[in-house]
């Protein structure tokens, strides 16, 4: 039976690799400085540094890898939230739970939303993506004042620039009512909701057109490829009234 501190393991490789993102996280969390060194990893788990550098290239690699794994969770805990019919309290709900994520994994939330890192994992992508359907059923129901693009743009930003502030600046930002509020006042602004004021003729019919678009490209219809292209355009036209009817 081999060593492990030979860089060889009888429960194989990937469980190796596991483990040392495992130890990698660990020893991040207890950090005071939001560091970790690729010694200490090694130590944790018992194997040489030559190890590391085979798994994962250098510091940069282990800690993008480690992002990567975090963003993994996430997903994996996004993709479990239930899905009701009133997908504008889904939204609040994910807001919340992205939060809460951050409250229960404060040191891999700060590597993950504000990394030094040459390149963001592909995962990271994946999270704009789940939220922007969640907005696309918000649309359908014609809860969505703007584009589903640009809310998500905005409610992300928001969310992330609000719990790293809980994090970085806790002493400044103390009031666990802070999130809410943000949240609230995004929400505000992209969404449209039955409690809001009705909205003048020009943007009903915007947000009539966003409502029948999400709807067409959710399912298909009775439509051709050919036809449901055009109807597209149409609807999209009339997203931006600001340019009117003009010749």
């Amino acid at each position: 039976m081999s060593d492990a501190t030979t860089g060889t393991t009888p429960r194989g490789t990937g469980d190796l690799r596991s483990r040392m993102l495992e130890a990698a996280e660990d020893l991040l969390a207890e950090s005071p400085d939001n560091d970790v060194s690729t010694r200490a990893v090694c130590v944790a788990v018992g194997v040489k540094q030559p190890v590391l550098y085979r798994l994962f290239g250098d510091k940069n690699g282990l800690l993008t890898a480690l992002v990567a794994h975090g963003f993994e969770r996430y997903i994996g805990r996004k993709q479990g939230l239930a899905v009701t019919d009133d997908p504008v309290a889904d939204l609040r709900a994910g807001w919340d739970d992205h939060v809460d994520f951050a409250l229960s994994n404060r040191a891999l939330y700060r590597l993950m939303f504000s990394p030094a890192l040459p390149e963001v994992p592909e995962t990271a992508a994946r999270i704009f993506d789940l939220l922007k359907r969640t907005l696309e059923r918000c649309a359908a129901v014609g809860a969505l004042r703007i584009p589903a693009e640009e809310a998500a743009q905005a409610i992300l930003a928001a969310n992330v620039g609000v719990t790293l502030s809980l994090l970085s600046q806790p002493e400044r930002f103390a009031d666990p009512a802070l999130p809410t509020r943000v949240r609230d006042a995004v929400f505000a602004a992209c969404l449209d909701e039955s409690a809001a004021a009705p909205a003048p003729a020009e943007n009903r019919l915007a947000g009539a057109a966003r409502q029948l678009e999400a709807q067409l490209e959710q399912r298909t219809g009775p439509l051709g490829e050919a036809e449901t292209a055009l109807l597209l355009v149409w609807l999209r036209a009339l997203q931006q009234p600001e340019q009117g009817h003009r010749a």
